[in-house]
């Protein structure tokens, strides 16, 4: 039984590039997710609602029937932008049982195998925005817990061989962040003054940073949340 990487939400942006990255290290990738690829990818394919419960341990049941799963990259992810008062709970709920439930799912079912190797490597991924952003109250929150769980994690399996870190993004081009600042826009143009290195980030300053963590030979670290980031974390709050 071989051993492979789990991307979820590895379709399109981050998630593609993390898949791509781990390829070229000459890692063998499943990703999970509910849309397509846009084009075809060195990473097998199987579409999944990471929201759904049943789903995902179907798809996971199959998956271990193959495989041995030894790197776990939690990277699905939706937001909303509401204030407090205009953010449903079920909006609320949708975006924590997409981002975290999901997340707690996969690695609850993904760690015994990987305590049988006695080799593990977890990356979660989080986000600036967990040192609080206007209108992200459901957002912001599932992505703390992803932090959390990270430090949480990271203590209970090391002393299996198993490391647990997170990456928490700040602006980086993807089709969410243009969604909500397409470019050219006065938000587009406003966000960019504020990044410390004068430039978004791109997917694979994000895969950079994944393929540390995911490594074989970075067991000395673990229970770290890293900003990637542009220096926006630098002295802010927001």
């Amino acid at each position: 039984m071989n051993d492979i990487a789990l991307v979820t939400g590895g379709s399109r942006n981050i998630g593609r590039a993390i898949c791509d990255r781990l390829i070229n290290d000459g890692h063998e990738v499943v990703q999970f997710d509910i849309l397509e690829p846009e084009d075809e990818t060195g990473a097998a394919f199987v579409q999944v609602d990471l929201g759904d419960e049943a789903e995902i341990t179907a798809a996971l049941a199959e998956l271990l029937a193959k495989h041995r799963v030894t790197r776990l990259v939690n990277n699905v992810g939706v937001s909303h932008a509401a204030a407090l008062e205009e953010t449903s709970l079920d909006d609320f709920d949708r975006i924590m049982r997409i981002n975290t439930r999901s997340a707690v799912q996969c690695t609850q079912v993904l760690v015994p195998g990987m305590r049988e190797a006695g080799f593990g490597r977890i990356v979660n991924l989080a986000s600036r925005a967990i040192v609080g952003m206007p209108t992200l109250t459901a957002y912001g929150a599932s992505k703390a817990a992803i932090a959390g769980l990270t430090r949480t994690w990271a203590m209970e399996l090391a002393p299996a061989g198993i490391t647990v870190n997170a990456i928490a993004p700040g602006p980086i081009d993807t089709d969410m962040l243009r969604a909500v600042n397409p470019p050219g826009s006065a938000g587009d143009q406003f966000l960019r003054g504020t990044i410390p290195v004068g430039r978004l980030g791109a997917p694979e300053d994000i895969a950079n940073a994944a393929s540390y963590f995911l490594d074989a030979r970075s067991s000395f670290t673990t229970g770290q949340v890293l900003f990637v980031c542009g220096g926006m974390s630098i002295g802010r709050a927001g």
